[in-house]
């Protein structure tokens, strides 16, 4: 989330504005740190309610604030139907790993334990499957002998910062020239 809103204030992701971070945790580092830089946050909690009723009051915020496009850093929670239906192809996500190749939780512990020899990140469009969704983009991160979860998740960690930054980069150039030049398009993360 960081390396994204100081890529749109430096203006390195150009005609776009950060104007809210969400979380469901009261005590996210990024709140934080989005506070820090002059950025809305908001913390919408779980309070023991249905996904549908939590992506709801997320919903209901984003569109108070006319967000075209939400990008999940860090959010560890999988997004309702309701959700997913009001941003349909607005929904970035970014993985640790290069997808298809190790979904969910702990990426970097299944790259080892696999063996693998190479993995990554991995920038993609949200849909209704775990980790799934178009491939934006993706970097490769060699595994190196003696690696441990840690180290690996720190090298794909600095890999991740800069291809979320491409990514949305990228994202942002096809759909800016559909509503003009000069346009901004509105940012939400989800942290």
């Amino acid at each position: 989330m960081v390396a994204l809103v100081d890529g749109v204030q430096s203006e390195e992701i150009p005609n776009a504005t950060v104007v809210v971070v969400i979380s469901d945790q009261p005590e996210a580092e990024g709140l934080a740190k989005a506070q820090e830089r002059g950025i809305e946050t908001l913390v919408i909690q779980r309070r023991d309610r249905s996904r549908e009723a939590h992506d709801r009051e997320i919903v209901a915020e984003l569109e108070k604030r006319q967000v075209d496009l939400v990008c999940l850093a860090g959010y560890m929670r999988i997004l309702s139907r309701e959700f997913l239906k009001a941003y349909r192809g607005r929904i970035l996500n970014i993985h640790p790993s290069l997808l298809p190749s190790f979904p969910g939780l702990d990426a970097q512990k299944q790259a080892l334990e696999h063996g693998a020899k190479e993995t990554g990140c991995t920038v993609h469009f949200v849909d209704e499957t775990l980790d799934g969704g178009p491939i934006i983009a993706q970097r490769v991160v060699p595994v190196l002998e003696g690696d441990t979860v840690e180290t690996l998740a720190a090298r794909i960690l600095e890999q991740e910062h800069k291809l979320y930054r491409d990514a949305l980069r990228s994202v942002l150039k096809k759909l800016i020239p559909s509503v003009g030049a000069n346009s901004q398009t509105s940012l939400s993360a989800l942290s």
